[in-house]
């Protein structure tokens, strides 16, 4: 072997052992960083959490509405002509018969008394000629004359006697005026809003129901009746009327309920919310549904369950999949029937970091809300 080939295979084996240390190493600092994360694990990650718990629920109808009056009209006149007197003043309370407004009448006052002195003639003349056609001194004809002048003159004053209480507004009940609309020595059109009078306690909500639940409410039955209003929130009312035919429209039925409203806070027209309860009470398991993760395929929920001790002696917590059965609402909560049983402890926040397995770390200083009845807060 001569000096060059013995330098080449000496360089050929150099080469061999550096590729073989190079792959070498490689493959060893794989297998090592396959242990180091084997042995890290899921990090874990923190959630909240609360315990499912029964409740009583009381099942309901809710349906929105309307307030209306007992008794409402906006007034007018059903005759023209110029302010004379406003009697009342804007949100006055008025008795039934209260005169509110007249019109000037001089014209059609001074034909009354030119109508009640023709009367007044009339009846003189036919008293006269009764006494002559008893003495015989006058015919039956005269007399029946007579007596058909003395009644046309009557009805001419009760006629304009008419005209003139057209000139007058009276309240046709009692109740609560509204804003004026008129002032003195303005000249009204027929039918021209005076001002609005409404009675308002009791007052009426009207509502809408769908046809096949109609015949879960009766006349009596209590309801609850919620507005935005803080002060008059809660009110109970009780069903009073119930529509005898369906909307061909909607396919609902118009339901009125009556409620006491003695403060006269509540006002016609305002929107409510009328819940009447219907049935027994049933025993649901609650959660807040913002713990729920609605799938396609299935609603599910995370368990945070004890998975054995760590090296400290310190419990393991591990999440866990359920797939539930939910039931009905009542604001920020939702009953579950089936998947979970009371005691669980179920994740309420940050399922969405989480899977099977995963270690947690249970943080429960922040819960979502949880609140059957929840109100908007400013922040």
């Amino acid at each position: 072997m001569n000096v060059t080939t013995k330098r080449m295979v000496i360089m050929l084996a150099a080469v061999g052992v550096v590729l073989g240390l190079v792959f070498g190493f490689g493959v060893f600092k794989g297998i090592m960083i396959k242990k180091f994360f084997a042995s890290m694990g899921t990090p874990p990650q923190t959630v909240s959490t609360m315990v499912a718990k029964t409740e009583e629920w009381q099942p309901t109808i809710s349906a929105v509405g309307s307030l209306r009056a007992v008794k409402g009209a906006d007034l007018s006149l059903e005759v023209s002509g110029i302010v004379d007197e406003v009697l009342f003043n804007s949100g006055d309370e008025v008795k039934a018969g209260t005169v509110l407004l007249r019109l000037r009448a001089e014209d059609e006052q001074a034909r009354l008394s030119a109508l009640e002195a023709s009367a007044q003639l009339a009846e003189s003349t036919f008293a006269r000629n009764t006494k002559q056609f008893e003495a015989k001194a006058i015919s039956r004809a005269q007399l029946d004359v007579d007596n058909s002048t003395l009644k046309n003159a009557r009805a001419a004053v009760d006629q304009q006697r008419a005209v003139l209480n057209k000139k007058i507004v009276r309240a046709p009940f009692t109740g609560r005026l509204g804003v004026r609309n008129v002032d003195v020595g303005q000249f009204l059109n027929p039918g021209t809003k005076i001002v609005t009078l409404q009675t308002l306690d009791p007052i009426y909500a009207d509502f809408y129901l769908p046809a096949a639940q109609v015949n879960r409410v009766e006349v009596g039955q209590k309801t609850s009746v919620k507005i935005d209003n803080e002060a008059v929130a809660g009110l109970e009312g009780t069903i009073s009327a119930i529509d005898p035919k369906v909307d061909t429209a909607s396919r609902n039925v118009l339901v009125r309920a009556t409620l006491k409203n003695p403060t006269q806070k509540l006002l016609p027209g305002t929107s409510v919310i009328v819940e009447i309860n219907t049935g027994t009470s049933q025993r649901y398991i609650t959660l807040p549904q913002t713990a729920i993760t609605y799938n396609p395929y299935g609603d599910t929920v995370f368990l945070a369950v004890e998975d054995g001790k760590d090296d400290k002696g310190q419990p393991k917590i591990k999440a866990r999949q359920s797939f539930i059965v939910t039931g009905p609402t009542r604001g920020d909560q939702i009953a579950v029937f089936d998947g979970i049983k009371e005691g669980d402890q179920v994740v309420t926040a940050g399922q969405l970091k989480i899977q099977n397995e995963t270690p947690l770390v249970i943080n429960n200083t922040v819960q979502p809300t949880s609140d059957p009845n929840p109100k908007p807060v400013d922040r």
